[in-house]
């Protein structure tokens, strides 16, 4: 990752009330291909926005580490460092 694009993560991850009116850090935006962003979506996938971050945090790590079986996230998770996933889960539990 370079450093700017960390530089930006950090910024997000320690400026209270950022996430919630900033871009989506990058690597968000394609979240929502997969999962709904309207309450109203009917589908297995769940949706994100507005869940806790550490819940999201566990979720992808476990998705990258294996623990968690899936059929794509897996192979998602692993494109993403550990400040990316930790900038995407903090962005997604500041939207409503």
């Amino acid at each position: 990752m370079s450093r700017t694009r960390v530089l930006v993560v950090a910024g997000l991850l320690l400026t209270p009330g950022a996430a919630a009116s900033a871009e989506p850090p990058p690597g968000a935006a394609s979240c929502s291909g997969c999962h709904p962003v309207g309450a109203n979506a009917n589908t297995p996938v769940p949706r994100l926005l507005g869940r806790g971050a550490g819940e999201l945090t566990a979720a992808m790590e476990a998705f990258k580490s294996g623990q968690k079986p899936s059929t794509v996230m897996g192979r998602i998770a692993k494109g993403f460092t550990a400040p990316e996933i930790a900038a995407i889960a903090e962005w997604y539990a500041a939207q409503h």
